[in-house]
């Protein structure tokens, strides 16, 4: 699991730097208006309701969130296309690029460009997203045997704890489910996705290597269109401290 929660780790320690790269309203909008296409009601829609509070936590104004939900009701309106575009980092570190655009040519083009500009390289379908499964996750604050307690009884898969909570993994199925029996357990809730988490890591042992894969890493995010990314490097403490 560490490949996810490592580049994940390294996001959150960016604090508002990578909220001013990485949780712009217009991904957000789009995360949104693709959500909605499955219903615009939160209660009845896990996803969208997973997209509203994530635009809601990075301070997204309600208008702009209801502007997102009924831009999939105008038949004017540009539509909207879910990408997974697969890649190749420096080091050999396997990529995935979650996109939602309305223009797939200068999607495509944006994320060829970061990709060859920072050391790695676009990859053909297939080719790499085999290397990831995918997985519900949640963050919560707590840590220790009061939480594991609560995964066991929640029937999530697994757990992981870091220096500032743990990290709960579980089949995306079962997401809301578990989310439920944890919330109905008293932990604290700070994040629930689907992410795509790496069968193995790549280990990234020199410093050099590790600036260029988070360097690749924040050009990606920097793309509008780009909702989220995934890479299955594993770096030590000391090289990981150095980079944030």
């Amino acid at each position: 699991m560490s490949g996810h929660s490592k580049w994940s780790t390294i996001k959150r320690q960016k604090g508002a730097k990578d909220a001013a790269r990485g949780a712009t309203f217009t991904k957000l909008g789009n995360a949104i208006a693709i959500a909605a296409r499955s219903g615009t009601d939160p209660e009845t829609n896990f996803s969208l309701r997973l997209a509203i509070d994530k635009a809601k936590a990075a301070n997204m104004p309600t208008a702009n969130i209801q502007r997102a939900i009924d831009r999939q009701k105008d038949k004017d309106a540009a539509q909207l296309q879910e990408l997974i575009y697969e890649g190749y980092g420096p080091g050999g570190v396997a990529i995935l690029v979650e996109c939602a655009t309305d223009n797939v040519n200068r999607t495509y083009s944006d994320v060829r460009v970061a990709l060859t500009r920072h050391g790695g390289s676009l990859a053909d379908k297939g080719s790499v997203a085999f290397q990831f499964d995918r997985r519900g996750m949640i963050r919560v604050q707590e840590k220790g045997d009061a939480v594991l307690d609560a995964v066991i009884n929640s029937g999530a898969d697994d757990m992981v704890e870091e220096e500032d909570g743990s990290v709960i993994y579980t089949d995306p199925k079962q997401l809301n489910q578990v989310r439920i029996a944890l919330e109905a357990d008293g932990l604290k809730l700070v994040d629930t996705e689907l992410v795509f988490v790496p069968k193995n890591t790549v280990e990234i042992d020199d410093t050099e290597t590790a600036g260029k894969i988070i360097r690749l890493m924040e050009a990606l995010e920097d793309i509008d269109e780009v909702t989220n990314t995934f890479v299955n490097f594993d770096i030590s403490e000391s090289i990981m401290a150095s980079l944030v």
